[in-house]
């Protein structure tokens, strides 16, 4: 769900940026303060007072992976009706009135997090914590907004069916995860969504929306006090307590594995990967650069050269570490021609084994470093980045100094690391594959650069 403002009101709602956040990143200047509410809610802070605004991140740990038994989309339905009424404003009054406050507020549901989103600016910050309170204590879920916002998300769900990339991406998780949370669709089936009842919801709020599984970011224009008293007022009449069910860590399994699933599209989509490193491995951070070097890095990685720039074979090839809370996974994306499937797939199997027993070269390695390091100021450049860094940093559990010490683990990285965790995360053997589209049946080699 998200409410935006006025077009007058968002010209005043800019996000901007908060002074020095370039410096920020190499640690600098940002004074990060650790806020206790008078009623023992924490947060992090990071006080400016150049420009009027105030940006509010905020997640309970949960997400999708709390779905209940047969309520596949659980989490996603409740996030789209969280701007749909609470306490005594319907719908239509409650968007009214945060339009009326130039108020932004937003809720996503990830596999393991429920994100929230509050931005303000500081004249209304009063009322909208207000009324941001309401929509979390106090939400309607109506009948008549249900049916409208079910029909809404069953018609993305028909979208879904007929898009390679999102049934590719689905299919794989079911493969890599079976039997797991994480093997569910965040946004559902036909099926559950149609099956959801306002009853479903308001369990998952009771379970899910409480204060112990609650992190916090403020940015901007409030002090320490005025965000410990907004703290009590946003999330003081939350349960204390939540009733969260216990999931357990998924270990996908070894493949390799393929699916193909037939689609009529002039291209095939697949996707690739295995096991992963966790995010609070020793071995992450090395796995993080490696990833780069190997698809991560856009037209510089080393998948993209072969499979594009000297054979032609697609257009983009990528891959990425998903460091979820219950299991970690490296996966892949690539998309060509029908008839350059089989071959595309196998030029990103070897490449994995080169990597795999070789390690990277020193100028990869440097240039990575390079690249990470310097590219680590772009995520502060905004009060909203800047709070949705320091929200994640505080789900991932890394530590208020995490900001002035990560460019120094990157480059504490070495070949011999990279070498080694190399041998660890990648499995070229052990590929989870599926396919989406036509794909001519793939030749016996790689081929030789065209």
């Amino acid at each position: 769900a998200f409410l935006a403002p006025s077009a007058v009101a968002q010209k005043a709602l800019q996000d901007v940026v908060v002074p020095s956040a370039k410096e920020t990143a190499q640690g600098k200047t940002m004074n990060i303060q650790e806020v206790t509410s008078p009623g023992g809610i924490k947060a992090w802070l990071v006080e400016s007072h150049v420009n009027p605004l105030i940006a509010i991140r905020f997640a309970f740990l949960g997400g999708a992976a709390q779905d209940g038994q047969g309520k596949d989309g659980q989490a996603y339905f409740v996030t789209s009706m969280m701007d749909e009424g609470a306490g005594n404003l319907d719908a239509t009054a409650f968007q009214e009135r945060a339009q009326s406050l130039a108020m932004r507020l937003d809720f996503d549901a990830s596999r393991d997090v429920m994100l929230g989103s509050l931005q303000t600016l500081t004249e209304n910050k009063d009322e909208v914590f207000e009324l941001a309170r309401v929509a979390m204590a106090e939400p309607r879920f109506e009948e008549s907004a249900m049916a409208r916002v079910k029909a809404q998300i069953l018609a993305g769900l028909k979208y879904d069916e007929n898009d390679p990339s999102t049934v590719a991406s689905q299919a794989w998780d079911r493969l890599a995860f079976e039997g797991h949370p994480y093997g569910r669709p965040i946004k559902g089936t036909r099926e559950s969504v149609v099956a959801m009842t306002t009853d479903d919801l308001r369990d998952y709020v009771r379970r899910v929306y409480a204060r112990d599984k609650l992190v916090v970011s403020a940015v901007g224009d409030i002090t320490p006090e005025e965000l410990g008293k907004a703290l009590d007022t946003l999330f003081g009449d939350l349960p204390e307590k939540s009733n969260l069910r216990e999931v357990v860590d998924a270990k996908p399994p070894l493949g390799p594995t393929r699916e193909v699933i037939k689609m009529d599209v002039p291209q095939s989509v697949a996707k690739f990967g295995f096991r992963g490193i966790p995010r609070r491995d020793d071995d992450f951070i090395p796995a993080y650069i490696l990833n780069y070097v190997i698809g991560g890095g856009g037209f510089s990685s080393r998948l993209m050269e072969e499979v594009r720039e000297k054979r032609g074979l697609a257009y983009s090839v990528t891959s990425n570490l998903l460091p979820y809370r219950h299991g970690s996974v490296f996966v892949g994306n690539v998309a060509t021609k029908n008839e350059a499937v089989g071959q595309s797939l196998q030029v990103i199997k070897t490449e994995l084994e080169n990597v795999g027993e070789s390690g990277l070269t020193p100028d990869q390695l440097n240039a990575a470093k390079a690249y990470l390091t310097g590219a680590y100021a772009l995520r502060f450049e905004s009060s909203s980045s800047i709070a949705n860094q320091l929200l994640w940093i505080q789900i991932e559990d890394l530590g208020i100094d995490y900001v002035t010490k990560r460019n120094a683990l990157i480059e504490a990285v070495t070949l011999e690391d990279v070498k080694r965790v190399a041998g660890r995360l990648l499995a070229p053997d052990q590929l989870i594959t599926t396919i989406v589209g036509q794909p001519v049946e793939e030749p016996a080699s790689a081929g030789a650069p065209g």
